[in-house]
Order: structure tokens, then C-alpha cells, then sequence
């Protein structure tokens, strides 16, 4: 990494973003998400929020505990115990997915010029970096999918995907965690829920976890449901 990273920058009046680079990787990603868990594990009076991206960690403080100064003295000092971890837990979430069957199943095979078992074959062999949520509640951005698998957007986004969709649109992969607009490709649909506000945890992933994609027979998704 540049020397010049990481570095500060002025979100809005009570926010400051550290910015750990300017590529989408797993190592500078893994920078955010330490820094985020050293806040979590710190418990600091005054800290609103910390929210992490691709390459930032946005922090969200209380301008009657903390002035601009006193708050980059803590990330300072944060940023100093961060760099002396080499590793946090990760999780790895397994999700279970029906695949075919999709509005969008034939373009994706007919684009990738693959059959649905070798889609499902290349999608469920990688485990899958969530690098940040955003979008929706709990949808997940993840990173890791074979560029075998790379197919276009939808030239025009459809009003409404269900939420447990399975879905990718170019070198990306996802499940809609909400019904919602969209304009990935779907490939699959998924019984598990990403998002559910009457949970204890209403979104399952977070930023630094693994995905894992496994095929499930139709008989076995409907099961979910009885």
C-alpha cells in the first residue's frame, strides 16, 4: 500500500472517512475491518456509528464528546492497536440456493456459454468476501466469483426482485435482501433470509465474512417453508 494511505478526510461536520486506498482488494479491505473491530471491541463513549466500505471506515461521533482534533488523536491511537493485529474471526455463512428457474437463467447460460450444472458448479465452488452492505438492509457486496460467470447488468432495471434472489451482474454476486429494484441477472433464489427486523440480528452478514453458495433440490428449498 501507498504510503500515503491511510489517510483523513471530512465526511460531514460530525463524520470523519479513513481512507485506506483507492482499489477494491481483499488486503485493504481487511485494513477497514480491523480498524472497525477495534472500535467494536474498545467500546468508546461518543462514537455514533463506524461504517465500512470497500476501502474507508466512516466514523460517526458525538460533537459533545469529541471535537475534530480529540477525534483524530483516537483514531491515531486506534489506527497504532489495528495495525497490530494480524487477524480477526471471520465467519463463513453458509446459503443455500435453488438454482434455475430464473426470468434471467437462459441469458446467463447462453452469455457464459455454460450449462446449469457447471453455473452451479463454478458459483458454489468459491467462498465469496462480504466487503460492505449498502443498497438495501443486508444485501451484501461480495467479492470473489469466477469470471467465468461474468454476464451484464439488465439493459433496464425491473420495478421488483424478491428478496432471497440469487443474483449476479458482471463480476459481482449477491442476494437481494428485500424485494426491490434491481438490475442483476437472477441465477437463483434462496429460502434463507438476509434480512428480517424481527430478529435478535436483523441482517445476517457484515462486513469481513465469508459466503459459501450450496445447491439445493427443489424438494429441500420447499421444506424450508412448511
Amino acid at each position: 500500500m501507498s504510503n500515503k494511505y491511510p489517510f483523513y478526510r471530512v465526511y460531514s461536520e460530525n463524520s470523519i472517512a479513513v481512507v485506506f486506498g483507492d482499489e477494491i482488494s481483499p488486503e485493504i479491505n481487511e485494513k477497514v475491518i480491523l480498524l472497525e473491530r477495534t472500535f467494536e471491541r474498545e467500546h468508546i463513549n461518543g462514537i455514533i456509528e463506524v461504517v465500512p466500505t470497500y476501502t474507508t471506515l466512516l466514523v460517526y461521533y458525538d460533537l459533545l464528546v469529541f471535537s475534530y482534533e480529540d477525534m483524530i488523536s483516537l483514531l491515531d491511537k486506534l489506527l497504532n492497536i489495528s495495525d497490530g493485529d494480524s487477524v480477526f474471526k471471520r465467519r463463513t455463512i453458509k446459503i443455500p440456493v435453488l438454482y434455475g428457474d430464473t426470468e434471467d437463467i437462459d441469458f446467463v447460460l447462453k452469455h457464459t456459454k455454460l450449462n446449469l450444472e457447471s453455473l452451479i458448479e463454478i458459483h458454489t465452488k468459491n467462498k465469496y468476501l462480504v466487503y460492505m452492505l449498502g443498497f438495501t438492509p443486508g444485501f451484501a457486496y461480495l467479492g470473489g466469483m469466477d469470471e467465468r460467470l461474468f454476464t451484464p447488468r439488465l439493459e433496464s432495471p425491473r420495478l421488483k426482485i424478491p428478496a432471497g434472489s440469487v443474483a449476479i451482474a458482471a463480476y459481482q454476486t449477491g442476494v437481494y435482501s428485500v424485494d426491490s429494484p434491481g438490475g442483476w441477472r437472477v441465477i437463483g433464489r434462496t429460502p434463507l433470509e438476509m434480512y428480517n427486523p424481527e430478529r435478535k440480528q436483523p441482517i445476517l452478514l457484515r462486513a469481513g465474512d465469508y459466503v459459501k453458495f450450496e445447491s439445493i433440490r427443489k424438494e429441500e428449498y420447499e421444506r424450508w417453508y412448511l
